[in-house]
């Protein structure tokens, strides 16, 4: 037991119980306590009833210190406290099981002590404050798990906007602070909120960035990588982004033409009926291509339904993943209609492909339809469930898993390359590994057939590129030369 708990401890033993009568107002600091409380008992009774693909899960009202460093939240079968910094701020009795409405008004009492210690929290409104809630509520069970608010505007019109969906500036301490983020942006999907701080961008700080190259970097209207690490008060995250051609599609087409080979690229940002829709409209469009990068380094996932759909194009109607809401059913889902293409397909993946783009990927590889190029997909192979809410929001939580369409288990293990691209970033080792490829004397594992071995062991054995631009020229060279030349293709594929 660390100290911090022995100290919360000895508080509820000998600190004088506070006044059980919450609230002496209607509204505090600009909060409607019974509306809000009443939105909290809404949310976790919402959260109770969610069933997380058989995993035992519950959520503790002691997460929401993770709102504020500086809070320490202690429950015992009679008491819940909170002390900020080595300040005892609140001690209110513990809600029976399933009283929802005295855990929200807990709640609410113990983010209103928390405003008047926080600068960043007294500055939210009632909508943000259920946002940061929610995600604190989730920390560790579902990192994107998110209550939305339905009437959520789009950043101003007058704002210019940025190719990854972001506004904001560089402030006093070197770092860029997030003004608005753009509605199902990039940014947005990757979880990136107004007043987050992005500290280094493809590992290079911030503060040693001039102006006008942080806008050149962050604003191009040019597909690219951008390795992000964001300060938010819950800690640091690091994140990747894609730089969209056309801000908000969710898919991106580059046609690379060449002497004598023609490349598809299609870059996907987010599996809808759109990204289908985009992807068959580049295949008609550029009949005389000769291979095609499936790039889902940025995926975010999206609909199992349209997920399945894109498959299709190019496996036909086999199974591309199935679908784990609890233990006693799976459900399958296989294309409707046959491949409408047969041309060779590098699929890259990266530690941000995740959800059905992981399964997009693993079915692919199952199927023999792509080599798989890149670094290990994120892991977090779950799709989202949808709970209304009684104030007209709704909560987001992603509570399904999903398996390969073999019945493999992605989530937690993910899916991984055949072709590594972190080791082999210079120009002499492609040329070696190449060469090794042709020789018969390449060596490698196929690590998703071994379904027993330490996942974590083969990503630090192929670990993260730091820099975006790093790991798009190096995936489009090894792309390109795994494409144009049949005979190495042929090889991987027969690996």
């Amino acid at each position: 037991m660390n100290i911090i708990k022995i100290f919360l401890l000895f508080i509820l033993i000998n600190f004088p119980v506070f006044s059980s009568d919450l609230f002496n107002a209607e509204k505090i600091d600009g909060i409607n306590v019974k509306e809000v409380s009443n939105v909290f008992a809404d949310i976790y009774e919402k959260l109770d009833s969610v069933n997380w693909a058989g995993k035992n899960v519950g959520v503790a009202i002691e997460n929401i210190e993770k709102l504020d460093t500086k809070a320490h939240i202690a429950a015992t079968d009679d008491r819940i406290i909170l002390v900020y910094g080595d300040e005892l701020i609140a001690n209110y009795p513990r809600p029976q099981n399933k009283d929802w409405n005295s855990y929200g008004e807990i709640t609410t009492a113990l983010i209103l002590r928390m405003r008047e210690k926080n600068t960043i929290l007294q500055k939210q409104t009632e909508q943000d404050l259920y946002k940061t809630v929610v995600s604190a509520l989730l920390h560790g069970i579902d990192e994107n798990g998110k209550y939305v608010f339905s009437k959520q505007d789009l950043l101003n019109e007058d704002k210019i906007l940025t190719s990854i969906g972001i506004d904001g500036k560089k402030d006093s301490r070197g770092n860029f602070r997030v003004s608005a983020v753009v509605k199902d942006s990039s940014a947005d999907i990757a979880g990136i909120k107004s007043g987050d701080l992005i500290s280094q961008i493809n590992g290079k700080r911030i503060s040693a960035m001039s102006d006008s190259e942080i806008e050149s970097v962050l604003s191009g209207y040019n597909s690219g990588t951008l390795k992000l690490k964001v300060l938010t008060p819950m800690g640091n995250k690091y994140l990747t982004l894609r730089r969209a051609s056309i801000i908000l599609a969710d898919a991106d087409i580059i046609y690379r033409q060449g002497d004598e080979n023609n490349i598809l690229e299609i870059i996907i940002h987010k599996l809808t009926d759109s990204a289908v829709n985009i992807v068959n409209e580049a295949l008609s469009d550029h009949k005389n291509a000769n291979g095609v990068i499936l790039d889902l380094r940025t995926s975010v996932g999206g609909d199992e339904k349209s997920a399945t759909k894109l498959a299709g194009i190019f496996i036909g109607q086999q199974p591309v993943m199935r679908i784990v809401e609890d233990t006693s059913e799976e459900i399958e889902m296989v294309p409707g209609g046959d491949s409408i293409t047969d041309l060779p397909v590098v699929v890259l993946i990266s530690d941000t492909t995740r959800g059905t783009a992981e399964a997009l990927a693993s079915a692919f590889y199952e199927n023999k339809k792509g080599v798989l190029v890149g670094t290990p997909s994120a892991g977090k192979a779950r799709i989202s469930s949808k709970i209304d809410l009684s104030n007209g929001g709704f909560l987001e939580i992603m509570n399904k898993s999903l398996k390969t369409g073999s019945g493999n288990m992605l989530d937690s293990r993910g899916v991984f390359p055949l072709v590594c691209l972190s080791n082999i970033r210079t120009t002499s080792q492609q040329e070696a590994f190449f060469l090794n490829v042709m020789n018969d004397n390449f060596g490698a594992r196929d690590f998703n057939k071994e379904t027993t071995i330490d996942y974590k062991a083969i990503r630090q054995a192929c670990p993260v590129i730091v820099s975006g631009e790093d790991e798009d020229n190096t995936a489009i060279a090894i792309s390109v030369k795994i494409l144009t030349d049949q005979e190495i293709y042929n090889k991987l594929m027969d690996l």
